[in-house]
């Protein structure tokens, strides 16, 4: 039976209804009715076929939950009925070094949701059981659905960069991504810096997580907070001035981004070498991570501030994102 959904024709083009087969239903897979799906700025990116690797027709989404109608013969951890998620990735090699030792977001051979394949933008969806995530009962079906690209984006390098409640971390950026990583920071009990363009955000950035807060517009407010930091997540996907943060580091910090840059990072060399500074990216979560993600969600009230709209306003949606109005993130509902 053919699949229901929205799909954008070509480059930047408004997503109309459309139709599809999906493939047969393979031993480790599962069919999921979908409920909600998050609009993250990367769908955009590939509506628009920013990063030239979109392929169209195209159906975005990749902040997936919703309920499991059908099951693969190999599937035996989820059962019909229950409620998962699914995020940017859809499958691994599952052999090589990096999936033996339980980073599959590091495998060569990964594929994407949405990337050749159709997303969840749709009623339903087909996907790999060994990608998709039991949703603690604890978490709204809405609210829990950025976690599965945007939380796992920020929680991700604060696992694996050691932050502990002796760091002093920042997080650049008060956004979709931001709003989270100051509830995960929080969780982690460190003393937490927001840096915004946007004075207003100062009282929500402090309800969010934030100790402080620093105008990243206000260049003597940047100085003062020279060697202050262990960790900076930049989560802003715009250029800034890279030496003005590199400068607030101390000894042995690490700038890492998560926002995507689409222009090249300048990075001057004498910001990083004194202090033995580092500059670093991170992608999305492992799925051992994000089985702790969810688990972590529910111990410290982690959840995404959205804005909700059926599927078929899904354009409007897009365009709120776009012009970026959203406090913090777009989620679609199917209204059946």
């Amino acid at each position: 039976m053919a699949i229901r959904c929205f799909a954008a024709k070509s480059k930047k083009e408004a997503l109309v209804p459309y139709e599809y087969e999906p493939q047969p239903l393979g031993p480790w897979d599962i069919e999921v009715k979908i409920t909600h799906c998050g609009i993250c700025h990367s769908d955009i990116s590939l509506i628009d076929n920013e990063w030239g690797i979109s392929r169209y027709p195209l159906v975005p989404g990749h902040e997936i939950v919703g309920t499991v109608v059908s099951l693969g013969s190999n599937v035996q951890e989820l059962k019909v009925g229950q409620r998962v998620g699914i995020g940017w990735q859809r499958s691994s090699c599952m052999h090589c070094e990096w999936c033996i030792q339980g980073e599959e977001n590091l495998c060569l051979l990964q594929e994407a949701t949405c990337v050749g394949h159709q997303g969840g933008f749709a009623e339903s969806i087909r996907a790999d059981s060994r990608f998709a995530f039991a949703i603690p009962d604890e978490l709204d079906s809405a609210h829990v659905a950025p976690l599965f690209c945007g939380g796992a984006t920020v929680y991700s390098p604060l696992v694996h960069h050691g932050i502990t409640p002796m760091s002093r971390i920042g997080i650049i950026g008060v956004g979709g991504l931001g709003h989270l990583a100051l509830q995960f920071a929080k969780g982690f009990g460190c003393e937490i810096t927001a840096f915004s363009s946007s004075r207003e955000k100062e009282e929500e950035s402090k309800q969010l997580g934030a100790h402080h807060f620093i105008s990243s517009v206000d260049k003597d407010s940047l100085q003062k907070a020279a060697n202050s930091f262990d960790f900076l997540l930049c989560t802003v996907p715009t250029p800034l001035n890279w030496e003005e943060y590199l400068n607030c580091l101390r000894p042995k910090g690490t700038l890492c981004f998560v926002g995507a840059q689409t222009k090249p990072i300048e990075v001057p060399f004498f910001s990083i070498i004194n202090g033995r500074k580092q500059v670093c990216a991170s992608n999305i979560a492992s799925r051992p991570d994000m089985n702790t993600l969810l688990r972590f969600a529910v111990l410290h009230g982690v959840q995404a501030q959205v804005e909700l709209f059926p599927m078929r306003e899904v354009n409007q949606a897009i365009e709120k994102v776009r012009s970026g109005a959203i406090r913090y993130r777009a989620v679609l509902y199917n209204e059946s």
